[in-house]
Parts: structure tokens; sequence; C-alpha cells
């Protein structure tokens, strides 16, 4: 039901409903192939897997539906931090580490395996591939493409827009600034952009002449319906599908949702590095200022949020959009039912 002025996707979507890549445990082989099974299109997130962890999953994801898949990777920029920032924020982390018996963890940049991953969906060939925190150089894309993959990049603006479409993408992921978990700004020292969603997309809509898959803070039918109808050719939803049967979202992450305690998201840097939006808690409120350095932030802080998901709700990233308190539980081919117009 996308708006007549839209451009249609390359493939058929029985609903329009995309199920958002959700890295760290959210989207699994189950959660994946129930979106893309209900007549959606399930992702797979890429993203702090190994190459040979990807790999399995999507092998695990085809055994569990005949439906089109989708895979998201990262694509992260090279940084050069502040030395002494990090060693200031070290310092701020140590009262967490001592306190759940862990170490800070160390400042390390790496490109979460790119180009192993790459050889992966080579070889394996999902029916998308979306990147997201830049876009890969054209080449890429177009060898994707000539293989019969469609290729997507995660946008926030219209300049990041047209990057994508003049370096081959097939598709923009436009992502509104209610979404939940990171921002996919190109540049991660830039304060993510404030424009309504439906705003964005007609932004995009001028600037470029592909399909778009638009999401943030969705969780209704009434704003699928309103989203379709600014031109966008389906909807992602991440937050609505946290509490799903299938999802993988941790115990503690499940429980914060559903805590009428948390009364508000916010958007912070003080877990990753990138602006992300999450439930606001203590951390974000005490170390909001931190260094933009990502992944550096993210390593340092993982084996804090390792721990105080058995500990302490409020020293933990709990990632969602501003749609949250709509987010229920139960089988996600019924949420992708309910949400669908």
């Amino acid at each position: 039901m996308a708006s007549s002025g839209s451009v249609s996707l390359p493939f058929e979507l029985e609903r329009p409903i995309v199920g958002a890549p959700m890295a760290g445990g959210p989207s699994t082989p189950a959660l994946v192939a129930a979106v893309s099974t209900a007549g959606g299109l399930g992702f797979l997130a890429g993203g702090y897997k190994t190459p040979q962890q990807l790999a399995d999953q999507i092998t695990a994801t085809r055994n569990l539906t005949r439906a089109p898949i989708g895979v998201n990777l990262f694509v992260v920029a090279a940084n050069n931090p502040d030395e002494n920032e990090l060693e200031t924020y070290r310092q701020e982390l140590q009262q967490y580490a001592d306190r759940f018996g862990v170490e800070v963890g160390r400042p390390i940049w790496d490109d979460d395996a790119l180009h192993g991953k790459l050889d992966v969906v080579r070889d394996l060939k999902p029916d998308v591939v979306s990147f997201t925190f830049d876009c890969p150089h054209a080449d890429v894309l177009h060898e994707l493409n000539a293989l019969g993959i469609h290729t997507a990049v995660t946008v926030t603006t219209a300049d990041e827009a047209r990057t994508a479409a003049d370096r081959g993408a097939q598709i923009l992921i436009v992502q509104g600034p209610e979404a939940g978990g990171h921002r996919a700004t190109f540049d991660p020292a830039a304060e993510p952009g404030i424009e309504p969603l439906p705003e964005l997309i007609g932004a995009i809509r001028n600037a470029v002449d592909l399909p778009l898959i638009a999401g943030g803070g969705i969780s209704s039918r009434d704003q699928v319906r309103a989203i379709l109808e600014t031109g966008a050719a389906a909807v992602q939803v991440g937050t609505a599908l946290l509490l799903a049967d299938e999802a993988g979202t941790n115990p503690a992450h499940r429980s914060a949702l559903q805590d009428p305690a948390f009364t508000e998201t916010k958007v912070t840097r003080a877990f990753t590095g990138r602006p992300a939006r999450g439930l606001r808690n203590r951390f974000m409120d005490r170390h909001d200022r931190s260094s933009h350095a990502y992944p550096q932030i993210h390593s340092m802080t993982a084996p804090i949020r390792a721990a105080a998901a058995n500990h302490d709700l409020q020293a933990l990233h709990l990632w969602a959009g501003t749609g949250y308190r709509a987010t229920r539980c139960g089988p996600a081919a019924d949420i992708v039912a309910d949400l669908a117009p």
C-alpha cells in the first residue's frame, strides 16, 4: 500500500514491513525467518559477529524460510581519537568495573570484519544486503548488484542519500530521529538530525529517485499507513519486534521495556561513542558527554554492559525507539500482521 508517488522496491513484499537488523542479539534467525514468512522482509544483523557466525546465521535462516531475507553490515570509518579523552573516560568507567568485578575494555578500533563478511555475502547471496554507518565504495555496490543481490544503504540526510545513490545503491533505508539504537549518520562526530521522519522522507524523495524503506518510532498500523502515504515503499520496524517470541532480546532488556520506571528515551554517546537512542537511565545522564570515538568507546564499555545485564539496569544500554510503550509480546507473525495496513 505504498503511495502512488513512491518508487517501488525491486522485489515484491506481501506486507510492506521490514524487520530492522538489531545487532547484539535480538535479530535471531528465527525472528528474521518469521518476519519474512509473514510477508515482510527480515534482516539479520551482521554487526559484532565474525564472518563464520554470520554465515551460520544465514544458513540457519535459510533452513527456516524460503522467503527473501536481508543481511546488514557495518561500514566503520577510521578515526584518530584523543587518547587523553579516552583515558579520562576509562577512569570514569572504573567505578562500574570495580562494582561488577570486571575490567574496563581496551579502546580498540576495527572494521567489524567487513571484508570477511562481504566474502560470506558473495558466497551465500542473501536477497538484500544493507549497509549502516557509512556507504561502501561504488565497486562494492556494483559487484553485489551484478551478483543479483539487492543493495541498500541506511541514510539520515538528503546529502547521505545522494552519496549512496551516486555510488550505486538500489534502495535507501531512511532512518528518522525517533529510531531506537544507533543513528546511522555517516559522520560519527556529527550531531544527528532531528527532522521528523515524514519531512526527511520528503527531502530525500526530492534529492534522489530510489525506492525508500523508512522507519523510526513506528509502533502502530496508523503510523505505518501514514509513512507509506509520504512515498515510502515499505516501513522498517525494530523496537516493535524486541518482545517477539522469536527475538533474542536479553531478559534484562525485555523487563526494562515493560517496566513503568522507565518513562522516556534519550539519545546518548555514552555507551558506544556513536549517538544511539535507548531508555533513559542513570548511566546516560552521568556520562552523556563522552567521546565520539566509535568503536573504541563500544569496546571500553562492553564488559561493563555485559555485567550490568545481570546486576543493574541503570548501567545497561537499553536500546528503544520512541514508540517502545506499544511494544508487545507474542509471535512475530502476529506483530507484523497487526502493523501491516
